[in-house]
């Protein structure tokens, strides 16, 4: 798969410098410019193709939202702000998520995560560099596990368990440690494929080979149903 060709739109080297460090440990993703006012992100667009757009807000010459006006094809933009104020009137051109300076690594791949999303399709007018290889809502998330990112596709995720202090993704080859929480991995996968059917435990609706009013199975494993959850849970695997 070819890489992200990404650019970054920033006045401020400190900015700049946090993005390209964050890039880098994405292996899938590449800068292939970095522009210092609004203008130069203009000329850089007509001649360049891009398929994500880091873009300032405030920038001299053109600020980032004057920049948002003029163009009539924009590749897939994240914003980027130093002003919370400011931030929400981006959406408005429909971009894909704000990130507010300074940038954590953490809130930098929720950004990644929706931009990798083939679902938003609310996101995106523009054919996307990334093809959906399945019926899922995104095709792998990364998760950050043994001091790496790890590259997880979404469509072998058979279960997530919660325990003390990390969570385990649990897939049919293997299992990865991760110390995000239930609640953040949540946030990143498909309400439509995934449910929470207890406080410690994530399922793929995909894997469940059967069902009772207390436990669900998944394969040979049987798991608990939370229950707070077990409405939501029958509505769903009934239908």
């Amino acid at each position: 798969m070819s890489k992200i060709r990404c650019v970054i739109a920033d006045d401020e080297q400190l900015a700049i410098d946090v993005i390209e460090s964050h890039l880098t440990k994405l292996p899938d993703f590449s800068i292939t410019g970095i522009c210092r006012n609004g203008t130069q992100v203009y000329q850089f667009l007509k001649k360049q193709p891009v398929d994500l757009l880091f873009l300032d807000i405030q920038m001299p010459e053109l600020t980032g939202l004057e920049l948002l006006r003029t163009l009539k094809d924009p590749p897939p933009i994240i914003l980027t702000t130093a002003s919370r104020e400011f931030a929400l009137d981006g959406f408005e051109f429909n971009v894909v998520d704000y990130l507010l300076k300074p940038i954590s690594f953490e809130r930098f791949l929720k950004a990644i995560s929706k931009f990798e999303s083939i679902g938003s399709a609310k996101f995106m007018n523009y054919p996307s560099v990334l093809q959906p290889s399945n019926t899922l809502a995104q095709p792998f998330i990364y998760v950050k596990s043994d001091k790496k990112m790890v590259r997880v596709m979404v469509r072998d995720i058979q279960y997530i368990e919660g325990l003390k202090g990390f969570i385990k993704i649990h897939t049919a080859d293997r299992d990865i440690i991760t110390y995000q929480t239930l609640y953040e991995l949540e946030e990143n996968l498909s309400p439509d494929h995934f449910i929470r059917i207890h406080r410690s435990f994530i399922i793929s609706l995909n894997f469940v080979t059967a069902f009772s009013a207390s436990h669900v199975e998944i394969g040979t494993i049987e798991l608990p149903i939370g229950g707070s959850f077990a409405e939501a849970l029958q509505i769903k695997l009934r239908s």
